[in-house]
């Protein structure tokens, strides 16, 4: 994991889990793809850009980096019984793809050891370190999603949005998601839990500490960018703004 380090004043907190490709040499022998299934995997599944959309509106915020695709681990999905995913093949370590083929053959144990437990700790580690200084902690989860809906999703008949909110009923407080809508409405429309609902908390936080509030940022990827995995187009520079506007209104 990467963090970046922000002002030292500031609580706000950037989370990008899903930008990397990056899998391990180790990791990529039990994937059962070939190589060009697995780039087109990549395509479909990595929230492509979402790191540089991070990095260009950070704005004195932290931010928290997953060097590794989500295909390595999913550091976003509970480890356990919680994770409705597991029933498409998709909790913590996936085993199926975004079409229902399969990844691995079995969930190998030793990649939560070796990378989802390493990341919690350190993302906990970040929040508690915001806690100690400024009192509170706001996480912004940031991710995008495709335009057309994919096999796995279990919730895709809902509308899809520029800008969905996903919301916690605990961590996300009201005068969060006004400042969001505020700070999206000239990007698109801005919807809340449509397609997708929750906010990343660390389990050590979650449902327990009213002082770390969190909100899941999702940009329809042909928003900003050329779907599957292509570059991104001249609508970036609208979602950067707005996200340090968000930033912003967080910081005073």
């Amino acid at each position: 994991m990467t963090v970046h380090p922000g002002s030292p004043g500031s609580g706000v907190i950037l989370h990008v889990p899903h930008a990397s490709r990056v899998i391990p040499a180790e990791v990529r022998a039990s994937i059962l793809l070939s190589d060009v299934d697995l780039a087109t995997e990549l395509d479909l599944m990595t929230d492509a850009h979402t790191d540089l959309l991070a990095t260009s509106s950070a704005s004195g915020a932290w931010l928290h980096v997953n060097p590794y695709s989500r295909l390595v681990v999913d550091p976003e999905r509970f480890p356990d019984e919680r994770e409705e995913m597991a029933s498409v093949g998709m909790g913590a370590v996936y085993t199926r793809t975004s079409h229902g083929v399969p990844l691995r053959s079995t969930v190998d144990p030793s990649l939560l050891d070796r990378y989802f437990h390493p990341y919690a700790a350190s993302f906990a580690g970040l929040v508690e370190d915001r806690l100690a200084a400024v009192g509170h902690a706001v996480i912004l989860d940031i991710h995008s999603y495709p335009s057309r809906p994919l096999p796995y999703e279990l919730h895709a008949d809902g509308p899809r949005p520029a800008i969905c909110l996903g919301t916690d009923t605990f961590h996300t407080p009201d005068w969060l998601v006004d400042a969001a809508r505020a700070a999206f409405a000239e990007v698109g429309d801005v919807l809340l839990d449509s397609p997708f609902a929750g906010c990343y908390v660390p389990l050590a936080h979650y449902g327990r500490d009213s002082r770390v509030a969190a909100l899941m940022v999702e940009i329809r990827r042909d928003v900003y960018m050329s779907e599957p995995g292509g570059p991104v187009t001249d609508g970036l520079p609208a979602v950067v703004a707005a996200l340090a506007t968000l930033i912003a209104s967080l910081s005073r």
